[in-house]
């Protein structure tokens, strides 16, 4: 781990006087950075007999709007007591002086999150396909959730949702372009960015929204291929929750597809191409029996998907170039946004079909 970089995210003394005055006096405290995330920093620690998740935001400059960990712990406390599998939460904090932003504290899952591969234990073709049912419908028990029965009728401004996030993304691609344009520029985002402005889909249904649904941000139980927490809320809201599933769909690799983008096969897994695993398909008609929806304009939401995964690889590419990550995937994206963009004006072309 790079020290330096440690330093900046976590003061482990101030982090114990706080963990202190709130939790109780305790003989054994540690904190480790666990660095497979991508975008908001995670800690581990342990506090005693208890084992705690710390989330917070990357160091230096940040885009607007982006890594609100509080409105993250906000949506993960008003889920506790619904269907919707998520980590018990503990705090939450405003005060900058205890490790220099805003941070909140939850009780660790233990259990296999799906990023690399399968667990040996799940590599069958009724586990994998209890992999995918899971994945599918969790993401409709929180596209049914009842916001206002939970307390989140006021979480976010449906109307127009679906366009914002094509001006939010735009935006968010536009203030890493300030940086990046120096290094080299990926001309394709301005077609894809322009296509996606000329069909956004109108009268969308609205429900509670991740914003960052996938295979790897769901944790299975180490017994059986169940969910047992759901992570990674930070932009979730009120809105076209077709925006998750194409995102959802956008990770998961059917046989016939091509390979992923080279320089982001960090980011794609595609071990559910196996024997036994959903088809896409299978997964779009699973979810819209459970929800009622009918999921239309495909190639819209899929093509936004890889666009704001485009964008955020450019964020990434950005603070690396600034010196706020040490994350060994983000000098990837200098190739990488090109080749997701790439991506993005398949789908359009409809030469990567559903």
């Amino acid at each position: 781990m790079n020290g330096e970089y440690f330093e900046r995210i976590v003061d482990p003394d101030r982090l114990a006087v706080y963990l202190e005055s709130e939790l109780g006096a305790v003989d054994e405290y540690d904190v480790e950075h666990h660095q497979e995330g991508h975008s908001n920093e995670t800690l581990f620690v342990t506090w005693g007999e208890r084992e705690l998740v710390i989330r917070r935001p990357p160091p230096g400059d940040i885009a607007e709007t982006a890594h609100d960990v509080l409105r993250e712990y906000r949506v993960i406390d008003a889920l506790q007591e619904t269907s919707v599998p998520v980590p018990e939460t503990v705090l939450a904090c405003e005060n900058h002086d205890v490790i220099g932003s805003d941070f909140y504290v939850m009780e660790r899952i233990r259990g296999d999150v799906l990023r690399a591969g399968e667990p040996e234990r799940f590599q069958h073709p009724d586990a994998r396909r209890c992999i995918g049912t899971e994945l599918i419908d969790t993401l409709a028990a929180i596209h049914t959730v009842d916001v206002e029965a939970v307390g989140l009728d006021e979480f976010g401004h449906p109307p127009g949702f679906t366009h914002r996030q094509v001006k939010r993304w735009s935006e968010q691609l536009m203030w890493a372009f300030e940086v990046t344009t120096d290094e080299r520029e990926v001309p394709l985002l301005y077609d894809v960015m322009e296509w996606l402005q000329a069909n956004v889909p109108e009268d969308t249904p609205s429900t509670l929204v991740h914003g960052d649904y996938k295979l790897d941000n769901v944790i299975y139980a180490r017994d059986e291929p169940t969910i047992v927490g759901v992570f990674d809320w930070e932009m979730s809201t009120l809105g076209d929750p077709f925006t998750d599933l194409g995102w959802m769909l956008s990770y998961w690799w059917d046989e016939d597809d091509p390979d992923p983008p080279q320089a982001t096969d960090t980011l794609t897994a595609t071990f559910m191409q196996r024997d036994g695993y959903n088809t896409r398909c299978d997964l779009i008609e699973r979810y819209e029996a459970a929800t009622g929806f009918t999921f239309e304009n495909n190639r819209f939401y899929r093509a936004l998907a890889v666009y704001k995964l485009a964008a955020l690889g450019e964020m990434f590419f950005r603070r690396y170039l600034e010196g706020n990550s040490d994350d060994p995937m983000y000098p990837q994206m200098r190739d990488g946004v090109g080749q997701l963009a790439a991506r993005a004006q398949r789908i359009i072309d409809g030469e990567e079909p559903l």
